[in-house]
């Protein structure tokens, strides 16, 4: 049987075709994937990393209900022309707390990952009231509402038990006082908080 009327019958038997198919795609899976959950590069905090406080999960709540992450990634590439511009490359110990992670893909805005410590609160409360007060040239919504809307705490306590299990470390005393903990604050507060605790691990350069 020569090549072409081989190759012709394997693609007219579509039973035969998907077994093999999903005989690369699994060998694909456990050459490429499986390792990753045996690597502490890839499974194991970076030094330093702690769960987010009660404000900043908050935030980051409401960072994923406004949608920013449609227009904000949130991970440096290893590349000379994203590490000048971001800061150190994004590693896989920075994010095994964070469910679900919120790398992006696009970049109408800028990427968010190493933005901590980077600007004052009060530039993001001036970025987040109006965008084009100092960025003139923003496509960003402006969100002042943010600054008005206090923060509604009553279930973060759960969404901490919840965490938990998912195996981020927060210990009871962090689940019984996270509705305390954000009595009396905005989302604005919120969103800065978030903002202001990414990337801040590894060291940001320009």
């Amino acid at each position: 049987m020569s090549a072409n009327t081989w190759h012709e019958s394997l693609e007219k038997n579509i039973g035969f075709m998907m077994v093999l198919i999903l005989l690369v795609v699994s060998v694909a899976m456990m050459v490429e994937i499986l390792p990753l959950f045996f690597q502490k590069s890839t499974t194991q905090p970076v030094e330093g990393l702690k769960p987010r406080t009660a404000l900043q999960l908050a935030g980051r709540d409401i960072y994923q209900r406004e949608g920013c992450f449609n227009c904000h990634s949130q991970m440096v590439r290893p590349f000379r022309a994203e590490t000048e511009r971001y800061g150190h490359y994004s590693v896989a110990g920075e994010y095994v707390y964070d469910h679900p992670f919120l790398w992006g893909s696009k970049r109408i805005g800028p990427d968010l990952a190493r933005v901590g410590g980077r600007y004052s609160d009060d530039w993001h409360r001036t970025h987040l009231n109006n965008p084009r007060d100092v960025v003139p040239e923003s496509d960003m919504p402006a969100y002042p509402f943010l600054a008005n809307t206090p923060v509604d705490g009553s279930d973060l306590g759960e969404r901490m038990k919840t965490l938990r299990v998912l195996g981020v470390p927060y210990t009871d005393a962090d689940i019984a006082g996270a509705t305390q903990a954000v009595a009396g604050k905005t989302e604005q507060d919120a969103v800065i908080a978030y903002l202001q605790s990414l990337g801040i691990l590894l060291k940001n350069t320009r």
